[in-house]
């Protein structure tokens, strides 16, 4: 009766390590997805000096740990299996606007808010890809909603000490200045972040004007 209680036990105590297993495989397979359009040429030259400069300067802040983008979803999750649906997706999407209207991206200036530097993008454009893709991604297993940005806008300094915020702005117009009428041009690009701060592009698509 004993060893039977045992092997009983055994066995259930070994089950939990499998559903355990499983759990823990599950959690870890799913995927930090987002959707971005990068500035390419001209732009993303001048960008690039701008943040060598700023870390230069006055240090690492928030915007260094990305590239120069304009973030077109917020991020979303789901399993690693679902990667090349997306990608479909997003091929479908940009068929669907491109045929509706060719692609305007436009920088109509940069803002400089108290902790927050950034050029301001206007493109209902992509605002208008960008639903199309949240509309025909459908996935079971995704765990969040695709949220949509309305506040279109490419990063360049933000948490930073206060007293980097008069040099910051210096460096920005030194090196920006004018760079709304000649912004070259973008690329879409769908994105995974992984575990320190790694990205893994999936794709990427010319967004010729």
């Amino acid at each position: 009766m004993n060893s039977n209680s045992a092997g009983t036990e055994s066995s259930f105590v070994g089950a939990l390590d499998a559903v355990q297993d499983n759990n823990e495989e599950a959690v870890t397979d799913l995927r930090e997805l987002i959707l971005y359009a990068c500035p390419v040429g001209s732009l993303v030259e001048q960008l690039d000096c701008f943040f060598q400069k700023s870390l230069q300067l006055c240090g690492r802040n928030t915007a260094h740990r990305y590239m120069p983008h304009c973030t077109l979803t917020g991020f979303f999750h789901d399993e690693g299996s679902s990667i090349a649906a997306y990608v479909k997706a997003i091929d479908r999407a940009l068929s669907e606007t491109l045929a509706a209207a060719s692609p305007e991206i436009v920088v109509t200036g940069m803002h400089f808010e108290q902790g927050f530097h950034f050029l301001a993008i206007a493109s209902p454009w992509l605002q208008h890809l960008t639903a199309t893709f949240a509309q025909v991604s459908q996935s079971s297993t995704r765990t969040d909603e695709i949220r949509l940005k309305t506040d279109l806008h490419v990063s360049l300094a933000y948490g930073f000490a206060p007293d980097m915020e008069e040099t910051l702005r210096a460096i920005a117009e030194d090196l920006l200045e004018g760079q709304a009428a000649d912004v070259g041009d973008w690329e879409l690009r769908f994105y995974e972040r992984g575990g320190e701060n790694q990205w893994f592009l999936h794709g990427s698509w010319a967004l010729d004007r």
